[in-house]
């Protein structure tokens, strides 16, 4: 399997991580690319460095849910991957639990049709570190328990469940990437923001900054670009369908940590900083295990938090 040269879809495409996926997949190559995003988190500009990669990039703004939508996109056509990125975010599953769960399964069956049908060759489909819960333990490897603490990461074990389902009974090809906590340029500072976009903003806007829970609790933050080189590895790897790859840092920081490095990296570090509440199903420690993807695919992060997080805040602060 070799991206040069291959047809790819990819889901999600114009959303945070899809649109760094969108980037490499622009260098890569490809002899086609279509992407295909409802815009309802995503940004069609975020495909902007993709298209001056790959000029032929095609979008279709449609609902991924939508099988006959996403046929009639593909219009016959057969890919040689298909890169699943689509997804309603965790925050979301706390005010609308069953849309999250029926979208994102829904989400990830339409594309397991795509590969039944032979449309798809081989399907990666991303997961999360949600569908581990708190760490029993740590480093946490694919072997973790499931121990789903909100009704997105259900979803995301259901839609993992699902395309391995696909793999045993109909024999498609597909892998499932599961990332840990992403950060860099382009993360959503609006809607369902995570606490890297939170922070920066309540910075530029010279307010507090509010920690949920006492703080403690732990990420593994992996950036951008390091996952989207993951997922191109990944892509290429023979003999691994049906396979499970974790890809973070391999290293846990604390909320506190890290708001205090981005108060310091902003020059705010005088800023107040308070906490509130904890949030329901926030789970207490995650730092991943990444063995199996540094012996199998030759992944190691090349980009270290506070390198990482220089590039982030330099972002944001130049769209002020």
């Amino acid at each position: 399997m070799r991206l040069r040269g291959s047809r790819v879809l990819l889901t999600g495409g114009a959303g945070f991580i899809g649109s760094h996926v969108a980037d490499a997949l622009g260098s890569a190559g490809v002899e086609a690319l279509v992407v295909l995003d409802d815009l309802s988190l995503g940004r069609e500009e975020n495909l902007a460095a993709a298209r001056r990669a790959f000029p032929a990039l095609e979008f279709h703004r449609l609902d991924v849910t939508d099988e006959a939508a996403c046929q009639a996109a593909v219009g016959g056509r057969a890919f040689d991957f298909c890169f699943h990125l689509a997804v309603i975010p965790l925050p979301a599953s706390l005010i609308e639990p069953k849309r999250v769960v029926d979208r994102n399964v829904m989400m990830t069956t339409t594309v397991c049709e795509l590969a039944r049908s032979g449309t798809i060759r081989r399907l990666v489909h991303f997961s999360s570190s949600e569908v581990y819960g708190t760490a029993r333990g740590v480093p946490m490897t694919e072997e973790h328990p499931h121990e789903a603490e909100t009704p997105y990461a259900a979803s995301k074990v259901a839609a993992d469940s699902t395309v391995l389902s696909y793999c045993r009974t109909f024999g498609i090809d597909a892998v499932i990437l599961r990332p840990f906590n992403n950060f860099g340029p382009r993360q959503n500072e609006g809607s369902y923001a995570g606490v890297i976009p939170i922070v920066i903003t309540r910075v530029l806007a010279n307010r507090p900054v509010t920690i949920f829970g006492d703080g403690h609790q732990t990420r593994d933050f992996i950036y951008v670009q390091d996952t989207a080189r993951a997922t191109l590895l990944l892509a290429e790897r023979d003999g691994i369908r049906g396979r499970v790859f974790n890809i973070g840092s391999g290293k846990e920081t604390s909320i506190n940590a890290l708001v205090q490095l981005l108060l310091e990296l902003t020059g705010r570090a005088d800023l107040p900083v308070e906490h509130g509440p904890e949030r329901p199903g926030d789970v207490r420690r995650h730092m991943a295990g990444i063995h199996r993807a540094t012996q199998e695919l030759g992944f190691a992060p090349q980009v270290g938090l506070r390198e990482g997080l220089e590039s982030t805040v330099a972002w944001y602060l130049s769209k002020a």
